[in-house]
C-alpha cells in the first residue's frame, strides 16, 4: 500500500485527520520533524479521536533521519507541490510509492524538492485560493493512489 509522509506538518488537526484517515485505510503515516506540535497535543489527539492506537506511525527527526531509514526507495517517491505543472491524475501509482506532503504554511522545501526531478505533482487549484487544507489534499492524492492500487477497495458489495 502507498505511505503518508508529512514533512515538518504544523497544526495539529490536520495531522490527527491524516492519522484517521490512515487508521482507516491501513496506510503507514510517517511523521518527519521538526513537528510544529507535540504528539500529545489535545488538539491532535481530538482530531485522531481514539483511533491512534489503529495508526502506524512512524517518527523521524529530520528529513535526513528519514532519507538514511527510506532514501533507497526514492524512485517510489511522489512530492506534492503547488509549483509543480504535473497533475497527481498523470500518474500510475504502485503499491510501494510514497506521498509526501509539505509543512501547511510553506510546503516542500526547494531543497527537497530539487532533489526529485520529474517525482513533484499538484493539485490543480481553478480558484482563487492560495493552496488546499493539507488534510484535503492527501486525501485527494491518496484516494487516487489507492483507486488505482486497490480497486477492490472501490467496488460496491454488488460488484465484489
Amino acid at each position: 500500500m502507498p505511505k503518508v509522509v508529512l514533512v515538518e506538518p504544523e497544526i495539529p488537526p490536520n495531522t490527527g485527520s491524516i492519522a484517521r484517515l490512515c487508521a482507516g485505510m491501513k496506510i503507514e503515516l510517517h511523521l518527519v520533524g521538526p513537528l510544529g506540535f507535540s504528539l500529545e497535543d489535545r488538539y491532535l489527539r481530538r482530531a485522531g479521536l481514539d483511533y491512534w492506537p489503529h495508526v502506524d506511525l512512524h517518527l523521524h527527526d529530520d528529513w535526513a533521519a528519514f532519507m538514511r531509514a527510506h532514501g533507497g526507495e526514492r524512485s517510489n517517491f511522489w512530492l506534492l507541490s503547488k509549483k509543480s505543472s504535473r497533475p497527481y491524475t498523470t500518474v500510475e501509482y504502485k503499491d510501494e510509492d510514497w506521498l509526501i506532503f509539505g509543512k501547511e504554511t510553506k510546503g516542500l522545501s526547494p531543497e527537497i524538492v530539487a532533489g526529485f526531478p520529474g517525482r513533484c505533482l499538484r493539485i490543480p487549484i481553478i480558484g482563487q485560493i492560495r493552496s488546499y487544507n493539507l488534510s484535503n489534499a492527501v486525501s485527494i492524492v491518496l484516494f487516487e493512489a489507492l483507486r488505482q492500487c486497490r480497486p477492490e477497495h472501490f467496488r460496491s458489495e454488488e460488484e465484489k
